[in-house]
């Protein structure tokens, strides 16, 4: 159990969402995961929202994915807000901030954000929201859905970021991948439209770009990274296609939490 009260201040935190990737499809692909899989397997767990925007206001706000399970009580968070008259756990990081980004900036974290998919394009008032969360964001049209070279462009971005940092700062990086999100058919040669398949093969593209961000991260020092979809889409299932919908391939997520050192 991590106790995030030694972490925070002492530790990098290096959140990553693999937008829209599905549990199933995430689970299929450990074993051809060496950099996201390298100590263990993914967890299955509940999105707190159904779409990118939401889903990420709520992570922005600490609250992650939750287990998908009925046993809530053994559930200890990362991260909570002050004084909100609930019973919070010894191990649990409280920020008195009205979101995390900025309760992280408070303990003295430099923020970024790399983003990937639409919400974080700053093209408009809408996809400005998310990225304000943070001292810095950036978004290139090579880090969006439709470049696929999207994850090294963006993983690219992050270590010309990192090699410029004071190594005695603590950073606080969040990326969007959106490799995972539709289109990805382009992953298999000769595939017409999206599948789990495609998504799939999406995901290992994505892990082939991460080994040489962890390794930069290492570097740094001890770095804590959280790494988990905002939410799946369906692929015809029960005739739903997409997200933003309540079946059970939008809710659930893979989730992993790990410790790069």
């Amino acid at each position: 159990m991590l106790d995030m009260n030694q972490i925070v201040g002492t530790h990098d935190i290096l959140m990553i969402t693999l937008d829209t990737l599905r549990y199933d499809a995430a689970k299929l692909e450990e074993e051809n995961c060496p950099n996201l899989c390298a100590d263990g397997g993914w967890e299955k767990r509940h999105t707190p929202g159904s779409f990118t925007y939401a889903a990420h206001h709520a992570f922005f706000g600490g609250f992650l994915p939750t287990p998908a399970t009925t046993d809530k009580a053994s559930h200890v968070r990362l991260f909570h807000t002050k004084n909100t008259g609930l019973k919070t756990h010894p191990h649990t990081w409280l920020f008195d901030a009205p979101d995390l980004i900025s309760g992280l900036q408070e303990a003295g974290y430099r923020t970024i954000c790399i983003g990937g998919v639409i919400f974080f394009t700053k093209k408009n008032k809408l996809a400005k929201v998310l990225p304000s969360y943070f001292q810095e964001s950036y978004w290139r049209m090579t880090f969006g859905v439709t470049n696929p070279r999207s994850a090294e462009h963006q993983v690219n971005h992050a270590l010309k970021l990192l090699e410029k940092a004071d190594p005695a700062e603590r950073l606080f990086l969040f990326m969007n991948i959106s490799a995972m999100h539709g289109p990805n058919h382009y992953f298999v040669p000769g595939a017409k439209q999206d599948s789990v398949e495609t998504q799939r093969a999406a995901l290992r593209y994505v892990d082939s770009q991460l080994g040489v961000l962890f390794e930069a991260m290492r570097r740094r020092g001890k770095t804590l990274c959280l790494a988990f979809s905002d939410h799946g889409t369906a692929y015809g299932e029960d005739g739903y296609e997409g997200h933003r919908l309540a079946h059970e391939v939008v809710w659930n997520v893979p989730y992993r939490e790990f410790i790069l050192e």
